[in-house]
């Protein structure tokens, strides 16, 4: 979906459908807009219905103060204003109360976004404004002072997260890559003590991206097998976006059509509305013309030349995994008889493997241990085809959040290895 295509009304419906379905917001709390090129802004109206907003909802503040809507707008228009005065490059404002960061913001801390590179990519480091009382002038001043010193999201004392962006789904995407960091670090305090990335390691995460050749690239060149691959692909990175195992902005996914070709998702990509035709196809070491692909795109592919059973590749960040990733603990699979059968012994990688030791990831996921926690950056499943290694990427969340939610009620009692080996006998594994 091409967002630059939308109108503001549109686009601030449809992001505010995201936030209210994912729960990041309740019936009457949050608000977004844009300012245009005209100086006018765009913002979500006072008490309506989050859940059932429409576009003709959208309430247009013009440049001279004139108002122009069905409904008055947002209470909270003043902080607005007053962010889009001190920050020209900010076009776009997110205000929500999401509950991992409701969380921090009631405990006056921010998050530490240096949990896992996109958290730091999308936000540096968070501001946090004073109290003030909501839709008060003292309010916007509080928020707009923290701004001005150049952060691009503000924790809100005892109210909930402002994140700002050159448009919406940059705003977005910033909100949504910090509550997923704050829910990951409230649950990494569950199972140990969160580990942060070194100054080396961003600089090696940033690097780690090269160009490569683009070779000529035609719709008739698809064989029908690329054309399958593409439109399960597409459904798949969807449905681990619904199924929040990815975020708009996390989560790569790649497919093998042959030896020398693989279609992988595409960087930057909005995970909730991709379509076959964004996948970039690579082919002996070459894109798609046109396309840039995903970071990951490096990792996958020594993946693919070591282990030619490996047909399905996915990098995600599901914030159960991500939490041991950001304690640099591996998963323990001895949870449930599915677990083990379906995942087998959990490797723990350096945060380097994913960068410039492809040799250690290579050599330890193979179909037969499939799933590998990267420390401080997710984890990393393969399979034999697209569906089994999503059921593994579920899987592997499902025993990452069961032994987390054991923990207040006496911990994971993890199976015997008299029970594994049982298993192992019964499945030929």
């Amino acid at each position: 979906m091409k967002y630059e295509y939308m109108h503001p009304r549109d686009e601030l419906a449809l992001t505010l459908e995201r936030i209210y379905n994912y729960k990041m917001t309740t019936t009457s709390g949050g608000n977004l807009s844009i300012k245009d090129d005209n100086g006018d802004i765009w913002i979500t109206p006072a008490r309506v219905d989050k859940g059932e907003l429409v576009p003709s909802d959208i309430v247009c503040v013009r440049r001279d103060g004139t108002i122009e809507g069905r409904h008055p707008p947002s209470s909270e228009f003043p902080f607005h204003k007053a962010i889009y005065e001190v920050r020209s490059d900010i076009r776009s404002v997110v205000h929500a109360h999401p509950m991992a960061l409701v969380a921090f913001s009631c405990a006056h801390k921010v998050p530490e976004t240096k949990a896992f590179p996109t958290a730091w990519n999308s936000n540096g480091k968070v501001g946090f404004a004073p109290y003030g009382v909501p839709g008060s002038d003292d309010l916007g001043t509080k928020i707009a002072t923290e701004f001005q010193k150049g952060y691009d999201s503000v924790i809100l004392e005892n109210h909930g997260v402002c994140c700002g962006g050159q448009n919406l789904q940059d705003a977005f995407g910033r909100f949504e890559s910090l509550e997923l960091c704050a829910k990951a670090l409230i649950k990494a305090a569950m199972i140990g003590t969160p580990q942060f990335l070194s100054e080396e390691q961003i600089q090696m995460q940033q690097k780690s991206y090269y160009k490569l050749e683009a070779f000529e690239y035609d719709t008739d060149m698809m064989t029908i097998k690329e054309k399958e691959l593409r439109c399960e692909l597409a459904r798949f990175v969807r449905r681990g976006y619904r199924q929040r195992l990815l975020t708009g902005a996390t989560g790569t996914f790649s497919a093998r059509i042959d030896e020398h070709s693989f279609l992988i998702t595409p960087y930057p990509l909005d995970r909730h509305t991709i379509e076959p035709e964004d996948l970039v196809m690579i082919r002996k070491n070459k894109k798609q013309i046109g396309k840039k692909p995903s970071r990951g795109l490096h990792a996958h592919r020594a993946i693919y030349e070591a282990n030619p059973e490996v047909n399905c590749i996915v990098n995600a960040l599901p914030v159960n995994a991500l939490s041991f990733s950001i304690c640099n603990k591996k998963v323990d699979t001895y949870t449930i008889p599915e677990s083990y059968v379906f995942v087998g012994d959990v490797n723990l990688l350096p945060f380097e493997s994913a960068f410039n030791d492809f040799d250690v990831l290579t050599k330890a996921l193979t179909l037969k241990n499939p799933a590998a926690v990267l420390e401080n950056n997710g984890v990393m499943v393969v399979g034999k085809d697209i569906l089994l290694a999503f059921d593994k990427l579920e899987v592997l969340e499902c025993s990452a959040e069961a032994i987390i939610d054991s923990q207040p009620i006496g911990g994971h009692v993890p199976m015997s290895q008299e029970t594994i080996d049982e298993l192992c006998e019964a499945f030929d594994l």
